[in-house]
Formats: structure tokens, C-alpha cells, sequence
């Protein structure tokens, strides 16, 4: 009689338990992370834009919170990508490059020590995906569904072709199939429009789980492609890139409606965390690229690969609506790594291996906490301590060899748009930024990689050194005869 007494206790315990866990599972919030590619800063509606509609991202920002002074790790694609998913500076494992797509090639990825925030959501019971680009490594163990995403619509390079039909078999891999998992998919339409049309998909596959979407969109990445009914909605614009250019993003933002009218549809809009950013600045016709003059900048200077601020300080937003009851600015520096480190709070996820460099933004967002939650943000290119910038509320301390840059030093309280460089005027708060970075950066390693430029070229010439030393062989072996 006592046993089955005893036994009734142990029953009754594990059914408050599964319900408490199925509460706990209930309260998780969904995340969902939208990061567009090279997106000028006045490029959407709530940072300027005029000439450009955006009115989905336009609401998430004015009903979430806008992070005035948000910036990535790194001012172009694959580096800062790296950062963002794994919640770390990208230097610190040695990957300050771009990836090149190199499907045997099995060190070319985002190295295996490195976790990225999807695989710990995973781990406490996340349905984790991701749409579009990945760039982050082509060996069949660098891609995504080995790295903590249990589903993949996308490609694996850097970029691909928008317009369906174009793929093709034995070009690089903007014109390959997209992939669905480590299969070979179709797109139908747009493909902006068919990455956002999946996702919904998964959301509502999902909606009884909790779930992390990382919508990785190539938009408005190059190449400039966009469907010609949506490039005739901007004719007010007369140059033909730029033109092309406002379609992309416009069919970016009536793809981020679809994900948010689907969220609304299932139950899960007031219940999910949106951030919205993009991976670096839009294009400046850099001398390298003279003809790349299409995205708006503005106010800042400059644009992708430069460390001034038109190259690293983006489009920022936060949206959560049962956390974030009124839309509010934020001042506060804010980095792409607080992202995984906010996700990982509110998902209840490990982090006690004390990796990740971001703060939880979540006190910030509901205004508990109202000073800046970085006292200082780093950055550092392949070059290692050659280029390099440390940026502080009051300055900004920087040196790159680009015209009109150099070594700078910039007033960010009274000269946030770094016109004035009044370098070696302050040496004492030189001297403060430059020990603040000296210290960031002896955590650091060099690139463990090559830049995707000097990979190529490298294995180009492996390639054709390897020909004409067979083909000498082949002159310098007798031409044998039989009898």
C-alpha cells in the first residue's frame, strides 16, 4: 500500500514537472533575426530615405526600439556574418575575411571551433533555420545544418542570381542551384520573394515550437536584379542602378510583410524578438570599384570596407511587442554581437563558457537600463593592427589608408559624422583609445585563412604551375617506340 501511495506521489511530481516544462516551452520567445546585404544607411524610411518605401521595416522600427548608434563587427560581408551568428569577434578566430565557396576545400568555412548562437538554441529545444546566404564555408561541414540549423533554404556563396532560370552547372556558385537542407531546390519568382514565401512556411510548421529564424537576405546585394513591375513603381528616380537598387530593397520589405503577417496569423507576432540590421554599409565608389555608386550613406562618410562610419554604423532595430510596449531611440553603442547574446538570455540557453562578447539588450529595451551598454566597440580588417579603429561615446580613434582618412581621430559628441579630423589635438584621449584597443586586440589571432581574392589567385596559379610542369615532363621524357 505504501509503494503504490509512493508511486501516485512520483506520478502527480512528474506531471507538474511536464507541465511546468511545457510552460517554460510556451513562454520561450521566437527570434528572429532579418539581416539585409549591403544596405545603405539612408536607405529605408525611419533612417531618411525619401526616394525609397520601406513601410514594413518602417512599423518594426517605430514600434520597437531604433538603435541610433548600432554597428557590426566588420565593414563587409562574410566577417561580419561570422560575428554576428557566433556572438564573438571574428578576430579572435582569426577570420577577418571573406570565405570563398570552395566545396573541397576542408578548412575553408568558419572555423569548427566556433559555435554559433543557433546551435545553443537548439539545445534547449529551438526549431532553428535559415533562409538565403550563408557564406560561410562550402565543405559539407561548414554548412548550416551542421552548425546549429535544422533547416536550410539558401546558397552557400557570397550572392546569387534573383532571377529564376539563370542557374546553371559549372559557373561559380551565384549561378548554382539554391540548396534546401544539403539537397538541390528551385526557385520559381524572385528570389528574394521565394526566400521570404519559405519562411513563412516554417513559421507556420513551427508555431507550436519555439523557433530562431535567421532570414539571411542577399538584398540588395549585387547582382542589381529586381522585377520590372517593381522597378517601374521607382521611374521618379533617374539613374537606372539606383533605380534597380530601391526595387531590391522594396521587394526586401514586402518580403519582411510576409514573415510578420504570418507571424500575426499564427499567434506568435507578440511573442517574438525581431532585430533588423544590415551586415555593413551600402557600396561607395571606392576606386577599385569607381562605378559602385548606388546606396545612400548619408549622413555618414563613405560606406562598405571603409571603417568610418558610413561602412560599419547600419540600420538597427529591435521588436518585440510584449516586451517593447512603445516605439523609443536608443543612443547607447550597440553591437550585431548583442544579438546572440540576448537570444541566448531570453531562450534560457547556455553561455557559461564565457565566449560570448555581447550584452543582453533586453534591460535596455524596456528601459530599465538607459546607459550605453558598450563603454567601447572595436574593429580591426585582415591587415591585424594595421587598420584599425576603437570608438568610444565621446571619439573615435582609426587608421586606414583610404583618401582623406589615414590616422584620424573624431569629436563623435560634436562631430558624429566625422567631418573634422583633429588628430594628435587630443593626445591624451588618443592615448586612452589606443590602450583600450591595444588591450581588446592581444585577445586576438591573425587570419588563419586568405582573403577570398588571394585564395582564388593562389589556386589559380597552383593549377597552372601544376599544367606547365607536366606539360615540361611530358616534352622531357623520350618518345618511347615498339617493335
Amino acid at each position: 500500500m505504501k509503494q503504490l501511495h509512493f508511486k501516485k506521489i512520483c506520478l502527480a511530481w512528474l506531471f507538474l514537472l511536464s507541465c511546468f516544462g511545457l510552460a517554460h516551452a510556451q513562454q520561450q520567445p521566437n527570434i528572429v533575426v532579418i539581416l539585409a546585404d549591403d544596405l545603405g544607411y539612408r536607405d529605408v524610411g525611419f533612417t531618411g530615405a525619401k526616394d525609397i518605401k520601406t513601410p514594413n521595416i518602417d512599423k518594426l522600427a517605430h514600434n520597437g526600439v531604433i538603435f541610433n548608434n548600432g554597428y557590426v563587427t566588420h565593414p563587409y560581408c562574410g566577417p561580419s556574418r561570422a560575428g554576428l551568428l557566433t556572438g564573438r569577434h571574428q578576430a579572435r578566430f582569426g577570420m577577418e575575411n571573406n570565405v570563398s565557396y570552395s566545396p573541397d576545400d576542408k578548412h575553408m568555412g568558419l572555423p569548427l571551433t566556433e559555435k554559433t548562437f543557433a546551435k545553443r538554441l537548439q539545445q534547449v529545444g529551438y526549431k532553428t533555420a535559415i533562409f538565403g546566404k550563408w557564406h560561410l564555408g562550402g565543405a559539407p561541414h561548414f554548412q548550416p545544418n551542421k552548425r546549429g540549423f535544422d533547416y536550410f533554404y539558401g546558397f552557400l556563396d557570397g550572392g546569387h542570381q534573383y532571377m529564376p532560370g539563370e542557374v546553371h552547372i559549372g559557373a561559380d556558385g551565384y549561378w548554382l542551384p539554391i540548396m534546401r537542407n544539403t539537397g538541390v531546390a528551385e526557385f520559381d519568382e524572385y528570389l528574394t520573394t521565394a526566400l521570404s514565401k519559405d519562411a513563412v512556411k516554417f513559421i507556420e510548421r513551427e508555431q507550436d515550437n519555439p523557433f530562431m529564424i535567421y532570414m539571411s537576405y542577399n538584398a540588395p546585394h549585387t547582382p542589381l536584379q529586381a522585377p520590372e513591375k517593381t522597378i517601374a513603381k521607382y521611374k521618379h528616380i533617374e539613374d537606372k542602378e539606383r533605380r534597380i537598387y530601391a526595387a531590391m530593397v522594396g521587394e526586401m520589405d514586402q518580403g519582411i510583410g510576409l514573415l510578420v503577417d504570418a507571424l500575426k496569423r499564427t499567434g506568435q507576432y507578440e511573442n517574438t524578438l525581431i532585430f533588423f540590421l544590415s551586415d555593413n554599409g551600402g557600396v561607395y565608389p571606392e576606386e577599385w570599384l569607381p562605378t559602385f555608386d548606388w546606396s545612400d550613406n548619408s549622413p555618414f562618410r563613405r560606406g562598405k570596407v571603409a571603417l568610418l562610419e558610413g561602412g560599419i554604423h547600419v540600420p538597427f532595430v529591435a521588436h518585440w511587442p510584449a516586451k517593447i510596449k512603445q516605439g523609443f531611440e536608443f543612443d547607447g553603442l550597440v553591437s550585431a554581437l548583442d544579438i546572440a547574446a540576448t537570444s541566448v538570455a531570453i531562450a534560457g540557453a547556455d553561455s557559461s563558457d564565457g565566449l560570448l562578447e555581447g550584452v543582453n539588450l533586453v534591460p535596455y529595451m524596456t528601459q530599465q537600463k538607459t546607459d550605453s551598454p558598450h563603454k567601447a566597440l572595436f574593429w580591426r580588417l585582415e591587415e591585424a593592427d594595421h587598420i584599425w579603429a576603437v570608438r568610444t561615446e565621446k571619439a573615435k580613434y582609426m587608421r586606414q589608408p583610404l583618401p582623406n582618412v589615414g590616422r584620424s581621430f573624431f569629436d563623435m559628441v560634436n562631430d558624429p559624422y566625422e567631418r573634422n579630423n583633429i588628430v594628435d589635438q587630443k593626445p591624451q584621449q588618443q592615448a586612452e583609445l589606443a590602450k583600450l584597443w591595444n588591450i581588446w586586440n592581444s585577445k586576438n589571432i591573425n587570419n588563419i585563412l586568405l582573403q577570398s581574392w588571394e585564395y582564388k589567385k593562389a589556386r589559380n596559379d597552383f593549377y597552372d604551375q601544376l599544367f606547365e610542369q607536366n606539360k615540361q615532363e611530358a616534352k622531357d621524357r623520350a618518345v618511347y617506340k615498339i617493335e
